[in-house]
């Protein structure tokens, strides 16, 4: 019987559970741990919230290693000792150095949400939202010390329709790559594949989202606003500056469809009753479907203007 590949994960985010999970039932891989990102206060009593990842490996039967630093000397003769083969990263949110990187014999494989190399960085999968790509993927790639710089061992292209939202695609990429993860870590530890070194020329870097990416601009096309809406989701939302009676508040905007046939000053409003509510932008207009005012749940906008008592809402350019 062949001896099963020693696995070590790290990963954090939502796109990383299914290939947990994959990876703790495939017959040919073990597990040896799991490692994630600390628990962080969540809700509105701020209580210590385990990652998707650690909460996924509870569930498992799995006690997570919660790590401050990943290249902690402690945490690195933790991994010596289990003797992994390889360590798979996805989604983890620390920069592996030199120490970690070396240790395991056949490397430390990463799972990017792109096809590298473009989008190499920290929001891939916002970006190709944002971008209106026709096809997005995922990547099995060595790690080396650059930025996703490393040779890719597999590509999964993925076609896109131009109606993804960011969560979404994120799980659906996740579930594409836990299906194909046993197979290629198997093949990798026998030394069956090869990786390709990356072609620097084309190569784009994404950086981490802020809060203020989420800003409506009434300027841009209702092509581009529809994408932010799909690319923001959940965090950090498209929000609006609105005022009313009550004064200004931000309200966010859930679900759009966009008007080519419509036009008016950008942020001009051109509907508000009960058949819905229209938005000129830069070119065209946008529908809003659902919002959420601050500090509610998403309702539909028909409900938000009926709250309003008949009062028209101005959206404020920004």
């Amino acid at each position: 019987m062949t001896e099963r590949a020693k696995i070590y994960f790290l990963g954090s985010g939502t796109i990383a559970v299914p290939v947990l999970r994959a990876v703790a039932a495939a017959p040919e891989l073990e597990l040896t741990g799991v490692g994630t990102q600390l628990d962080r206060p969540a809700g509105r009593n701020r209580k210590p919230t385990p990652t998707p990842v650690g909460a996924a490996a509870l569930e498992l039967g799995i006690e997570p290693d919660r790590v401050a630093s990943v290249n902690a000397p402690d945490f690195l003769e933790k991994i010596r000792a289990q003797a992994p083969d390889l360590i798979l990263v996805v989604s983890f949110g620390q920069l592996l150095r030199a120490g970690l990187l070396e240790l395991p014999p056949k490397g430390c494989v990463n799972i990017h949400a792109s096809l590298l190399p473009r989008y190499r960085g920290a929001s891939p999968i916002t970006q190709c939202i944002l971008n209106r790509d026709v096809e997005t993927g995922v990547c099995f790639m060595a790690m080396e010390r650059g930025l996703d710089t490393g040779a890719v061992y597999e590509t999964i292209p993925v076609p896109l329709d131009h109606s993804e939202y960011a969560a979404e695609l994120e799980f659906k990429l996740g579930v594409i790559a836990a299906e194909a993860t046993p197979g290629i870590l198997c093949s990798i530890r026998r030394g069956e594949l090869i990786p390709e070194p990356q072609d620097p020329v084309p190569a784009t870097v994404c950086t981490k989202i802020r809060k203020t990416d989420g800003q409506v601009r009434w300027t841009e096309s209702c092509y581009e606003l529809d994408a932010m809406v799909r690319a923001y989701c959940p965090w950090p939302g498209a929000f609006a500056a609105v005022r009313t009676s009550k004064g200004v508040e931000s309200v966010t905007l859930v679900r759009v469809n966009h008007r080519r046939e419509l036009s008016g000053r950008p942020g001009e409003l051109l509907r508000a009753d009960k058949h819905g509510l229209i938005v000129a932008c830069g070119k065209g207009a946008v529908e809003i479907l659902e919002l959420a005012p601050p500090g509610r749940r998403s309702m539909p906008a028909v409900a938000f203007l009926n709250g309003l008592r008949g009062e028209l809402p101005e959206f404020l350019p920004q």
